[in-house]
């Protein structure tokens, strides 16, 4: 399995949004990405974090970022997802788990004790460059936005 990290160069990628554009890492050079995967639409935890993540957009915005949240889910389920929740930001369907697999973040867990194969909830964040400048492992989904400033010395 791949691990990426903090001075990688971010593997690129194409996928589609919830409204079916195409859209690659290289349309954001020059923006800072917080490309995050999380295992399903309408979920607590994917829920929580997804929120977390729209509520604080406003200041994420101002700091540089762009959000882009991946998901193994279709289209549909993005659109659903996204305005039920009023996101504001992009969500990739990544059916085939292409993206997922560059970015390692499908592999094998462990769920009280049964093991499985599954979306690996992790945070990448990507400078102007295109170079990760940090990885999220252990997510805590209601305080996503908190983990990414602390990580990055931000407030």
């Amino acid at each position: 399995m791949i691990t990426l990290q903090a001075g990688d160069k971010a593997p690129v990628f194409t996928g589609l949004n919830q409204d079916e554009k195409t859209i690659s890492l290289s349309d954001y050079k020059g923006k800072k990405v917080i490309l995050y995967f999380y295992p399903r639409d309408n979920t607590p935890g994917c829920t929580k974090e997804a929120c977390n993540l729209n509520d604080n957009l406003s200041d994420l915005t101002e700091k540089g970022f762009v959000v882009i949240g991946v998901s193994p889910d279709s289209v549909a389920s993005h659109q659903k997802f996204r305005a039920k929740y009023d996101l504001n930001f992009e969500l990739i369907a990544d059916t085939e788990k292409e993206i997922l697999n560059l970015y390692g973040a499908y592999g094998e867990k462990k769920l009280y004790g049964k093991v499985s194969m599954g979306v690996l909830r992790s945070t990448f964040i990507i400078d102007e460059e295109g170079t990760i400048e940090a990885v999220i492992k252990s997510v805590k989904t209601k305080e996503a936005t908190e983990q990414i400033y602390k990580k990055l010395g931000l407030q």
